[in-house]
């Protein structure tokens, strides 16, 4: 069956290719023999002769069906001679032929050699090895380098759950998916009866509800071991915890935004449930004089932190029911991914909704006035969602939420990885008391204030080293009555240095006082204190004791003030002075121990066990209403420890460095630290905040003398926003990385400061009196891992950039020449000019767009999503950073992503001439040895038929449009497509011509593409199969657009039967060239941010395709009609005997 090209003229026809036996085969001729690459090219290249016609009338069709013409006696007719072709007009990379002479003449001086799909010219060669050793760079850097020691102890409980069977399909409609229970920790929970406070545990994706059980267990102990034996604690209101937890069947909701929303609706009929069973005196025992709960308290782990945030914008939310929510490595600040255009859209949603509530002057206008948001994030071991996105700086302000590290959260001080943040021994301990420290029964919230609630979570997750932490000394009365003698009492000069190297080396307790210098002299000084003994608080029986103290009065008017403490260290019949004091212990801040035998901030499983280091730190102007520090040594025997104390300048104290990142890149920063320098430093680096950099920290001074020298250097590397801080213990050599400005995430909701960069104090030994230098320097290496987990989605659209300029070069020069090149010979070209031009205009796109942003201007920001003066989309384009630094992130991706995708083809490629040399065995050997006897070849190109194909397609639009989602028609296209590239390769290796190997590239081209988009396709796939695991048949609303698969689908049916698409002449050759660039530049663009836009714009590729294949067939109801009977009377010449 002949097709007509629709490129051709009257006077020229269609040439089939006839299939042939092997042994039979010609060279390909003149058109076909013409073709050669561009490393073949001569200067002496021949001229076109003559007026140029049209294309149409001099290249041949390539609209071939691979069915082989059958005669009456089932032989094959031989393939058409190639002078009877048409004189063909080639592109200027291929040599042009006059007539069949020039031809003739020119291949007995030499003999051109067809490209090789195998073929690989030197600079792709080249430019795949430098991005595969890239790749390769990045992933060991990742993987080895700059990496968080792991130091979470294992945690133990007894756990239980209850299962509450009430609530049904009466309560909510996803009774039959979903299911509530409550956690009882055996042998302290007494039964199924509630009477504490309501806390709600939302796992995250592909989460257990069973993972609240380390939470809850320590909850469960710690209240019935310690708090319900401290009274002040519970007239306090602190009561039991009561933990709920919700089983979502292990969902995957990070990529799926219709399960989110079914998820929070689903939470807020669980919040309206566990309410009312407060109100149930049949399960309730709660003290009727208590006011009834009126809200819940949500803990979050990853994508349920988002669940959590969502349920706020539900039409079923109750106002109130929630106030606090506490978050373990949640992505708030944008998608973790972003293949579905609806879990895109509930983001922008849920963070406009949230930021537009907090922009409001009033708080009676603020929906969430009362509601307090923590977000804790793992660090640098949690490798499934990049702990940057658990940042709240541009969805909350400071006064209602906040961000901080595992690594920066006391007495824990280890990174963790995603699932150790759920059951870590010490990170739960804090975590349990922070709750506990919150609540309070006496109220219908169950919680404190805001302010309160806020001020416990600082007090509990943050250092106490932050400068805006409020002291509570000042606050305090005085507690403690110190009596000491005149005349043996040591007292210092604010300018002494106070030293204690062995406690109780009086042998008895001795009082030391430290003089505060008066206001006017203290302006920027600060006193500091370390030591390795824990400070007591007003009376415990310790070693050591830190008071404020003033004279006490002797008038009888302030005589009878009360103390809880009196310490008299006088002796009887001699001359003393009453202090009262203030206790400091309230302030002291843990520092992990330095010394000669301590390798990490932490201990871990079976480890000794050394008690951290006690720091206090004021400013003297906090503490000039205060006549004496009185340290006070309580040991009446030689005993290790020691105390160091001093007043320190803070110009002495603070050096700061604008250093820019290419100075620090070439020559580092190297600083000396002199002999009288303060106990404590602190180095800031304001330029220093990106997060795609790792520095390493070196740190050289005189030894110390061993058994003189009080502790080792003690490093602690801190951001302010957010709160990330890393403590480096008998610091020598350190690898520093940090959380600070990273790629794609929304800028802060206020102006960074000047000094918001990096940080470091340094706690060095002051008695060892010898200088220190410091020496900082970019680690190249290991910044190349921190690539990692920032661009780990741009395989998802960086990728789609290269193989639209291939296929944009393909069909290029198909339609100018009707050869279809290879994938290599296309990406070769693309190489020499295309991809590095786009490269170069995307970098320069990146600069202009980082200087307009400083201008205010919103460049490509059509979708401008801002606050106020903010622009929170502003990092949503190309490479997601306009720092200028960073100019070579976009040709460096540009060239992994082409070593990627010359390592997918050679793959592809291999796969299917594997599976077509398993098809030429399987099918096509028992073909050929039934039709030996015949003396006819084996069929080279067999597709199905067409009603069988159009049935198949019909059905699939149905079940698309009905049940499955189109996600599913889609890996079907690609396994079809799979299929006919295996036939096209085992066709065209069968059959060597022009023909067959045009075919042969262009479906394998089509391959690649529809590989490349499968990525995008597969989560939702994933989703639909796990919701038919757990009988959930609800279908997707949003994926069952027919349009958005249909092109797909016939695009793949007119290659299973073998057709390959005309050449398109004319201007309209144009639109496939637009279209391909267009996928290009946007999927450089916007394709991190808005992936799932690149199937839509493939489709409607696909779909110009397809109307291009159509070209060539006529398509009346007689033709259709003719099309089934003409394959049945086929089938009817095929099955007589000759």
């Amino acid at each position: 069956m002949r097709r007509r090209s629709s490129g051709s003229s009257e006077d020229s026809a269609d040439v089939p290719v006839k299939a042939s036996r092997p042994n039979e085969q010609a060279r390909l001729n003149d058109v076909a023999s013409v073709r050669k690459s561009h490393d073949l090219r001569q200067p002496d290249r021949p001229q076109n002769s003559g007026t140029r016609s049209s294309a149409r009338s001099r290249r041949p069709s390539s609209n071939v069906n691979w069915r082989p013409s059958h005669s009456r006696d089932v032989s094959t007719e031989k393939e058409a001679p190639a002078s009877q072709l048409p004189p063909t007009t080639l592109s200027p990379d291929y040599p042009s032929i006059g007539n069949e002479k020039s031809a003739s003449s020119r291949r007995k001086s030499r003999q051109p050699r067809v490209w090789s799909p195998w073929a690989m010219s030197f600079l792709t060669l080249f430019t795949s090895v430098v991005g595969i050793g890239l790749l390769v760079a990045v992933l060991y850097s990742s993987a080895t380098l700059h990496c968080d020691p792991k130091g979470c102890r294992m945690s133990w409980m007894s756990p239980s759950y209850a299962k509450f069977s009430d609530f049904d399909t009466e309560h909510t409609r996803f009774a039959t998916k979903y299911s509530l229970y409550l956690y009882r920790e055996q042998g302290f929970d007494n039964g199924l009866k509630i009477k504490g406070i309501p806390v709600l545990f939302v796992p995250g994706n592909a989460g257990s509800y069973k993972q609240v059980r380390s939470i809850a267990s320590e909850s469960a102990r710690y209240f019935h071991d310690v708090l319900q034996h401290d009274p002040a604690a519970l007239n306090a209101g602190a009561r039991s915890l009561d933990f709920f937890t919700v089983d979502f069947n292990e969902d995957f909701t990070a990529f799926h935004g219709q399960t989110m929303l079914d998820q929070a609706e689903y939470l807020n009929e669980a919040i309206r449930y566990i309410l009312s069973l407060y109100l149930d005196p049949k399960i309730s025992e709660r003290d009727p004089s208590l006011p009834d709960p009126s809200s819940v308290i949500i803990l979050g782990h990853s994508m349920g932190g988002i669940v959590a945030r969502t349920m706020f914008i539900m039409p079923n939310y109750q106002p109130d029911s929630v106030n606090t929510i506490v978050t373990m490595s949640a992505p708030h600040a944008r998608p973790p991914v972003t293949f579905d255009p609806q879990i895109v859209s509930i983001y922008n949603d849920i963070n406009k909704f949230w930021r537009h509530a907090y922009s409001r002057k009033s708080s009676a206008e603020n929906t969430l006035n009362q509601v307090t948001l923590v977000s804790i994030a793992g660090g640098g071991l949690d490798t499934v969602v990049p702990s940057d996105y658990a940042g709240l700086e541009s969805i909350v302000p400071e006064t209602h939420g906040f961000t901080v590290f595992t690594s920066t959260i006391p007495t824990v001080w280890t990174s963790m990885d995603h699932q150790e943040i759920t059951w870590c021994d010490q990170f739960r301990k804090t975590i349990v008391r922070a709750l506990y420290d919150v609540v309070d029964n006496r109220g219908r919230s169950q919680t404190k204030s805001r302010a309160d609630r806020m001020k416990a979570f600082k007090r509990r997750f943050l250092t106490g080293l932050e400068s805006y932490v409020e002291k509570n000394l000042p606050e305090a009365a005085p507690s403690t009555l110190l009596t000491l003698e005149d005349h043996s009492t040591n007292i210092l000069s604010s300018h002494e240095r106070f030293v204690i190297r062995n406690l109780g080396s009086e042998r008895k307790p001795k009082a030391h006082l430290l003089t505060i210098p008066p206001s006017e002299l203290s302006e920027g000084k600060r006193f500091t204190l370390l030591s390795d003994s824990k400070l007591d608080r007003p009376g415990e029986d310790g070693k050591l004791e830190v008071l404020f103290c003033n004279f006490y009065p002797s008038d009888a008017g302030q005589a009878s003030l009360p103390f809880s403490v009196d310490i008299d260290l006088s002796d009887e019949g001699v001359e003393s002075t009453k202090l009262a004091c203030k206790n400091a212990a309230s302030d002291v801040v843990s520092l992990p121990a330095s010394s000669r035998f301590t390798k990490n901030p932490f201990f871990r499983e079976g480890e000794w066990q050394i008690p951290p280091f006690s720091y206090l730190e004021y400013d003297v102007e906090d503490i000039s209403g205060y006549g004496f520090v009185a340290v006070i040594d309580k040991t009446t025997s030689p005993t290790a420890g020691w105390l160091v104390a001093e007043f320190r300048d803070g110009a002495d104290a603070q050096i700061t460095r604008h250093i820019s990142p290419r100075r620090l890149l070439s020559s580092g920063l190297s600083l000396h630290l002199p002999a009288n320098r303060p106990m404590v430093t602190e180095v800031k680096l304001p330029s220093v905040q990106s997060s795609l950099l790792a520095y390493d920290l070196k740190i050289e001074s005189q030894d110390c003398n061993e058994r003189e020298q009080l502790f080792t250097p003690l490093v602690r590397q801190y951001l302010s926003e957010p709160y990330e801080s890393k403590y480096f213990v008998n610091a020598h050599e350190v690898e520093i990385s940090l959380h600070g400005v990273s790629p794609y995430v929304p800028p802060p909701m206020r102006n960074r400061r000047f000094d918001d960069g990096l940080s470091l104090q340094f706690w060095t030994d002051p008695t060892c009196d010898s200088g220190m230098s410091v020496h900082i320097t970019v680690d190249i290496m290991g910044s190349l891992g921190k690539l990692y987990m920032r661009y780990r989605t741009v395989f998802a659209s960086f990728p789609l950039l290269v193989m639209a300029l291939v296929l944009r070069k393909q069909f290029y020069i198909y339609d100018n020449t009707g050869v279809f090149i290879p994938f290599s010979e296309s990406l070769d070209f693309c190489l020499r000019r295309s991809l590095p031009m786009l490269l170069l205009s995307m970098t320069l796109l990146s600069l202009s767009m980082g200087q307009s942003s400083s201008t205010g201007s919103s460049g490509l920001l059509f979708w401008r999503n801002s606050t106020a003066s903010v622009d929170f989309s502003q990092n949503d384009l190309l490479v997601g950073t306009s720092d200028p630094f960073f100019w070579f992130l976009i040709p460096m991706i540009g060239i992994i992503c082409v070593g990627v995708c010359i390592g997918l083809h050679y793959v592809a490629l291999l796969l299917t001439w594997l599976l077509s040399t398993i098809y030429g065995w399987v099918a096509v050997r028992p073909v050929i040895q039934h039709q030996e006897k015949k003396r006819a070849p084996p069929p080279a190109f067999a597709p199905s038929s067409p009603r069988r194909r159009l049935i198949t397609a019909g059905i699939l639009l149905f079940l698309v449009s009905t049940f499955i989602p189109y996600q599913f028609a889609y890996v079907v296209a690609c396994l079809v497509q799979l299929s006919t590239a295996v036939r096209a390769n085992r066709f065209a290796r069968d059959t060597p011509s022009l023909a067959t190997a045009n075919f042969n590239n262009y479906v394998h081209s089509i391959f690649l593409l529809m590989l490349w988009i499968l990525p995008i396709n597969l989560p939702t796939l994933v989703v639909w199969v796990r919701n038919l695991a757990v009988h959930w048949f609800t279908t997707f609303s949003s994926h069952h657009n027919v349009l958005s698969i249909l092109p797909y689908l016939l695009l793949v049916e007119s290659l299973t039967a073998g057709k390959m698409i005309p050449p398109v002449t004319g201007r309209l050759r144009y639109v496939t060239n637009i279209m391909f660039f267009g996928i290009a530049i946007y999927a450089a663009v916007y394709g991190v941010s808005h992936a799932y836009m690149l199937h839509y714009l493939v489709n409607v590729v696909a779909g110009w395709l397809v109307a291009i294949h159509s070209t060539s067939d006529s398509w009346s109801i007689s033709g259709i009609s003719s099309m089934f009977n003409d394959e049945q009377a086929e089938n009817r010449k095929q099955g007589k005997d000759p």
